[in-house]
């Protein structure tokens, strides 16, 4: 799933960025330069949502408006998240599966030195367009 928030993004005293998610409860993060605090906008984001995802609680919707108006030094962006993205990057762990396949195509797959993991994978991203 693909998402865009708006971000808030105010000026600390060290010139960091403390930012937030007003749409998104206990969605926070902070960068000691704003380049820092852009790709951590993006991962806790991307962090949140997923949770929600695989809680199934239900995402809140992003409020666009243009009262997301904030003071000086403070500013407004959109921020994206990949949940699918997140997830393929932080859960890439093995996991086992027994299958079921006729004996014959077994022994033609082993005698072609067929990885069976892999055509797995393969045929799985295939038929889920993933």
């Amino acid at each position: 799933m693909k998402y865009i928030y708006p971000a808030v993004f105010e000026t600390t005293e060290d010139g960091g960025y403390d930012v937030i998610f007003p749409d998104i409860p206990r969605c926070y993060t902070c960068g000691k330069n704003l380049l820092e605090a852009l790709e951590m906008a993006e991962d806790v984001l991307a962090m949140t949502l997923w949770g929600l995802e695989s809680d199934k609680e239900p995402i809140p919707k992003p409020n666009f408006s243009s009262a997301l108006t904030y003071a000086d030094p403070a500013f407004v962006t959109l921020i994206k998240a990949d949940t699918t993205d997140y997830k393929r990057k932080l859960d890439n762990r093995a996991v086992k599966k027994t299958l079921s396949i006729p004996a014959w195509l077994n022994h033609e797959a082993e005698a072609a030195h067929v990885n069976f993991s892999s055509i797995l994978q393969e045929a799985l991203k295939t038929h889920l367009q993933v």
